[in-house]
């Protein structure tokens, strides 16, 4: 597959929110409180410290005793030297914290055992009816934790690390001296983290998250990553594939595997293995998700676990045999000229058994697996179903083969692209259900029509885009750009984005003309995995997606059932939100007319 890069004015400049904001650059504040040792519900705080500080520089400071309203216990008291008297004239809570917050607007948060202090201010916010704005929070214990050896303090109390740092301040249980002590310790410990490859809030945001030391040790992979749409590989020391996935942004997506949120267990398995990551940078999602399914496919890496095993897909298929049936197969053969018709892939054999019995129950063929002859020599009155009028018994003599005949032909039709006979028949049973008030059972038939309509619609949206050679689309972006496409046979072979005021004719042209030659499958196949091409129908069947050219018209059968598998589709909305269901509708949307269109 080829694709056309952006077409973009040059001289782009990036923003912030793609370089991440460098510690250099970003504002800091400080803070340090004393209490009185409550919970920090009661927000009973008696002095406020912060210092505002960046690249290294002071350029602000905040301080001031705070009336608790409450008596200071003498422990407290002592501790700190803040005692009631000394607190009589200070002013109370709802005058300071206002004050503070418009101090630390926009700011990260720093305090040493941060889950202390900024839960006392939380409490302070409840308590008062403020809001919280959500400062971003780093706790200096937890840094030291993460970058000192044991080696090196005795354990990770400011007072320790005031003095390995030999900061200016020293610690005194007072607000504005530690806070002062705080930061001091903060600019030594972010000289540390660049070893770690730490240079942005977003590195240290991820290099403090709880982590495990794998992801810690291996943050490094992310290093360099582009800010584009595209493929990621990880791969193990001997360059194989570890796991492959897609994303809109490589550098951010990836970044996410060596931070708190990636919680999946092989994934953490997966981080400890891998020594490297392969960008492949696409021209649009679609084509990272192609890229994507094809490199699992074919590389099966050992750490995915969907799209690995496109051969697991199921079909529907009326045999080409002496009176045929229904079986579930693994492949398409092709043996549609002898007589057999295939409905699906299947996404399970599960799924596939629902919809035989739909139709089965609809148009009662033989579910026997004998070979028969065209004129059986059996005499008898066939099996207990034949008996019981379910069978046209064609495994008897007596059998009326232009019955039979005429029987499979309009099973053929079904899954050609006529649902109407199945969806009458399953609507009839459900009603005779629903009047005996078994509404399990007619639920279940209800969802076994559903897996029946839903394989009708997938089927001949994926053998329209099999019998087209070529079709050219093109998506408008919120940029008011393009994102173009070309598709062969159900397979992408190129594609390009188009950046807003670019001419997009000449882009369109030479995309064209680079992209992969497919060579038309077999009839009724494929050119692509399944999974691309669903991919493909999903994109355009999205909104704002317009036909640039195509070959021939993309159209679907007008009564193949995507009338009735939207209402099918409601009526389970309407069923999770536990609203009344109408089941008189099924008759009438069986027999409407379904958009043919798909874009």
């Amino acid at each position: 597959m080829h694709h056309m890069p952006a077409v973009a004015p040059v001289n782009q400049q990036l923003s912030l929110a793609d370089l991440g904001t460098r510690l250099s650059a970003a504002t800091f504040v400080v803070v340090d409180l004393e209490t009185t040792g409550g919970p920090p519900a009661e927000a009973g705080i008696t002095e406020f410290g912060a210092v505002k500080v960046t690249g290294g520089q002071v350029i602000g400071e905040f301080a001031t005793l705070v009336n608790p309203g409450s008596p200071i216990p003498p422990f407290i008291a002592a501790l700190t030297g803040i005692t009631d008297s000394l607190v009589a004239t200070a002013p109370r809570l709802t005058a300071v914290l206002p004050s503070f917050l418009e101090f630390a607007r926009g700011s990260v948060l720093v305090a040493h055992n941060a889950p202390y202090d900024i839960g006392f201010l939380k409490g302070a916010c409840l308590k008062l009816d403020h809001e919280w704005p959500g400062n971003h929070v780093i706790d200096t214990a937890r840094l030291a934790r993460l970058t000192l050896h044991r080696d090196e303090v005795a354990n990770c109390k400011l007072a320790t690390l005031a003095a390995y740092f030999r900061t200016d301040v020293t610690p005194t249980h007072r607000a504005f001296d530690d806070a002062r002590a705080t930061a001091d310790v903060l600019h030594r410990l972010l000289e540390r983290v660049g070893d770690f490859g730490v240079e942005t809030l977003e590195d240290l945001a991820a290099f403090t998250s709880r982590v495990t030391s794998a992801q810690r040790t291996n943050r490094h992979l992310a290093t360099g990553l582009p800010d584009a749409p595209g493929v990621y590989i990880f791969r193990d020391p001997q360059g194989e594939a570890l796991y492959v996935g897609t994303s809109k942004n490589i550098r951010k997506r990836v970044r996410t595997y060596f931070t708190a949120s990636e919680t999946r267990r092989r994934m953490d398995q997966m981080i400890t293995i891998a020594t490297s990551v392969d960008p492949i940078v696409c021209a649009t999602t679609l084509e990272a998700r192609v890229r994507e399914l094809r490199l699992i496919a074919t590389k099966q890496p050992r750490y995915n676990q969907q799209s690995k095993r496109p051969e697991r897909q199921t079909w529907l298929k009326l045999t080409a045999e002496t009176a045929p049936r229904l079986a579930i197969v693994r492949e398409v053969r092709d043996d549609t000229a002898g007589g057999a018709c295939y409905l699906g892939p299947f996404r399970s054999s599960a799924a596939a058994q629902e919809a035989a019995a739909a139709l089965q129950f609809a148009l009662p063929l033989r579910v026997c697996s004998t070979k028969l002859a065209r004129k059986p020599r059996s005499t008898t009155a066939g099996c207990a179903l034949a008996e019981l009028g379910k069978c046209l018994a064609p495994c008897t003599s007596a059998v009326d083969h232009l019955e039979y005949d005429a029987l499979v032909e309009r099973v053929r039709s079904a899954m050609s692209g006529a649902v109407e006979p199945v969806a009458s028949a399953v609507h009839e049973r459900m009603r005779e259900l629903a009047d005996q008030s078994r509404f399990e059972d007619a639920a279940l038939w209800r969802d076994r029509l559903a897996h029946f309509v839903q394989a009708s619609v997938r089927t001949h949206q994926l053998m329209m885009l099999a019998d087209i050679e070529q079709v050219v689309a093109a998506k408008l972006t919120s940029a008011g750009g393009w994102e173009v496409h070309c598709i062969r046979y159900g397979a992408l072979a190129g594609a390009a984005t188009i950046m807003a005021g670019v001419d997009p004719l000449p882009v369109v042209a030479a995309m064209i003309a680079a992209a992969d030659v497919i060579p038309a499958p077999k009839a009724g196949a494929l050119a692509a995995l399944t999974e691309e091409a669903e991919a493909i129908l999903a994109w355009l069947g999205g909104d704002f997606v317009r036909l640039v050219r195509t070959s021939a018209p993309l159209a679907l059968p007008i009564g193949c059932g995507g009338a009735l598998l939207a209402k099918l589709g409601q009526v389970r909305e309407e069923i999770r939100a536990q609203e009344p269901v109408d089941y008189q509708w099924l008759s009438a949307a069986a027999r409407s007319k379904p958009v043919t269109r798909i874009a």
